[in-house]
């Protein structure tokens, strides 16, 4: 259904037949509920009746309703729609009653309807062999250990002042692999107070050391630094929001970070803004959907920059088979190490052009982020590529979608013509729209 049941039954196991008494007009039956997937439009044959002629059937929940007055008008917003399952359920007088009670939906409806023709609901709403013991629905409070979480435990106090006036706050901390989503509930916090804009860049600057769990910073918004001496696992930086992670190896390592893998696959999944700085090699599907974030990084795995769609990556290093699969935006660099990159480079959806050959814009962008990965991290392949730039700039690749190259280069001509914002915005889509490559795919 479009609201879930746990929402409705937390606290008092009789609130949802109260709500749908208020809803549905009962005395707590619910009657004869439509449920139209997967649009998550459901209804009732009264309601039915009071809505003739609505049209889509679709419908969005932009938040749970709390009281029965609430429900019964989300309800009564909900377009009319052919049905794909209908569900009898007569004398049920709670939700909790109604999960898992497959043998109530009568398909037929929906086999009948011409967009549904010749489905076959049989695995769908296959009813396993179970007795009463086994439940149907959440009996049982889950305990996830969040209050246990290196966040709840010491950084939310130790960043109270800087989340609740903007106070600039530094401090160091030892971590385990075991402190998973470091920084996530004090970003949030962050993002409640603040809003999305966050808080001034490094307001909050945290130095960690040891080897961090799955998911250090993810979604850390701005005005939050979080830096690792050690490693971490699968997933640093998901969804980076705005924050700054840096991770650089233990300053006791014997081992050359550039040539090992310091943190585990994943890492900047679906950011949308923010950078990182990784001193050492990442695993694979590295920045797979980022779509705002800046990094550096010293070698990745397969898959790098998968469905990337905005944002810019810097590789300082070999890459794994199947880069750029899948890009649609953004920009990707890389120091071509060992000769091979344009064999693992899948050109499906992007051009490839060596960096010295780009304009002086491209290469002074791709120095400066290198100056600022030595600055934060002291990588010493860093340094070597400044040292002999001249000698090394050859060695670079530029990886552009060909989409994306293509809608900048309409932005760039409508713009000679004196258009800006939306009007440019809409210039460029129409003259993309006249490119005959877009449509033979070239």
């Amino acid at each position: 259904m479009g609201v879930r049941s746990s929402c409705l039954t937390t606290g008092d196991p009789q609130r949802p037949a109260r709500l749908a008494a208020q809803a549905y007009g009962t005395d707590g039956d619910i009657g004869n509920v439509l449920f139209t997937s997967p649009t998550a439009a459901y209804n009732t044959n009264n309601l039915r009746q009071q809505t003739l002629g609505a049209a889509s059937g679709k419908m969005n929940i932009e938040a749970v309703p709390t009281s029965g007055a609430e429900l019964q008008q989300v309800i009564a917003n909900m377009y009319a729609t052919p049905p794909a399952i209908v569900a009898r359920v007569k004398n049920v007088r709670t939700i909790n009653e109604m999960v898992g009670r497959v043998d109530r939906l009568e398909p037929k409806v929906a086999l009948d309807h011409w967009k549904a023709q010749g489905f076959d609901f049989s695995n769908i709403l296959y009813q396993p062999d179970s007795g009463p013991e086994v439940g149907r629905y959440q009996t049982q409070l889950q305990d996830h250990g969040l209050e246990k979480s290196l966040d709840m435990t010491t950084l939310l106090e130790l960043c109270r002042h800087a989340i609740d006036n903007g106070t600039k706050v530094e401090a160091s901390l030892p971590v385990r692999n075991v402190n998973r989503v470091v920084g996530t509930i004090t970003g949030s916090e962050i993002t409640r107070k603040w809003g999305p804009q966050g808080l001034p860049d490094d307001t909050i600057r945290i130095r960690f050391t040891g080897s961090a769990g799955q998911s250090f910073g993810a979604f850390i918004p701005r005005g939050l630094s979080l830096s690792l001496e050690g490693d971490a696992n699968d997933y640093v930086g998901k969804g980076l929001s705005g924050g700054r992670i840096l991770v650089y190896p233990d300053a006791q390592a014997t081992f050359k970070a550039e040539d090992n893998i310091l943190l585990g696959n994943v890492a900047l999944y679906g950011a949308t803004s923010g950078e990182a700085f990784f001193r050492g090699m990442a695993g694979e599907r590295f920045c797979v959907r980022n779509s705002g974030a800046t990094t550096v990084v010293e070698g990745v795995g397969d898959h790098g920059c998968e469905y990337m769609t905005g944002g810019q990556v810097i590789v300082l290093g070999a890459t794994g088979r199947n880069f750029a699969a899948g890009m649609s935006g953004g920009v990707a660099y890389v120091y071509d190490l060992d000769g091979l990159f344009e064999k693992r480079l899948n050109k499906d959806m992007v051009n490839l052009y060596r960096l010295i050959e780009c304009g002086d814009a491209d290469i002074a962008n791709v120095k400066s982020e290198i100056e600022k990965h030595v600055e934060l991290t002291g990588s010493p392949r860093g340094k070597h590529l400044l040292a002999n730039w001249d000698a090394e700039l050859p060695k670079f690749f530029k990886v552009f979608p060909r989409d994306y190259e293509r809608m900048l280069e309409c932005f760039r001509k409508v713009e000679e013509q004196g258009l800006s914002g939306d009007e440019a915005a809409m210039a460029a889509f129409e003259e993309n729209l006249k490119d005959l490559s877009r449509v033979g795919g070239n």
